[in-house]
């Protein structure tokens, strides 16, 4: 027996269902996230920002624009979240050679360490979700069994 749709667009409980599940294994693997980094003593934010530098492969060097891009902020609240990074000993902030109006940021080792030991931390996370999240995505994915037309 198909489910019957729900809503005007057609979406069935099912599909409803898929996206809770989604949703909620998002949801825990961010819980685990912002707990790890307070647990390291760094804000969610600062962790964020620590690993958009680190994985960064654009061909220049990270700037305050790309935590702006990354982390969906406005440019002053970057350019403040950058300067207290590097008051805290997390980001070195220098002029760029090409452009000396651009301000390149870099990881200090004291990041480096630290930012190790929480991404060590979260792939582990993200391995023992995996299943759950695969499924709940696979539910997604996937177009619900209904009522087919004659052809």
């Amino acid at each position: 027996m198909a489910e019957e749709p729900i809503a005007p667009e057609g979406l069935s409980r099912a599909e409803y269902a898929a996206l809770a599940a989604f949703r909620f294994r998002l949801r825990q693997f961010l819980a685990f996230s912002e707990a790890a980094a307070l647990a390291e003593g760094l804000p969610p934010q600062q962790h964020q920002a620590l690993l958009a530098v680190a994985g960064h492969a654009g061909e220049r060097p990270p700037t305050v624009g790309l935590l702006v891009e990354q982390l969906l902020i406005a440019p002053h609240s970057a350019a403040e979240l950058v300067a207290r990074m590097v008051e805290g000993g997390l980001l070195a902030k220098t002029r760029g050679r090409a452009d000396r109006r651009r301000m390149e940021l870099a990881l200090t080792p004291r990041a480096e360490a630290l930012l190790a030991r929480l991404t060590a931390a979260h792939l582990r996370e993200l391995r023992s979700l995996e299943p759950a999240l695969v499924r709940a995505l696979g539910r997604l994915a996937r177009p619900q069994a209904g009522p087919q037309a004659g052809g």
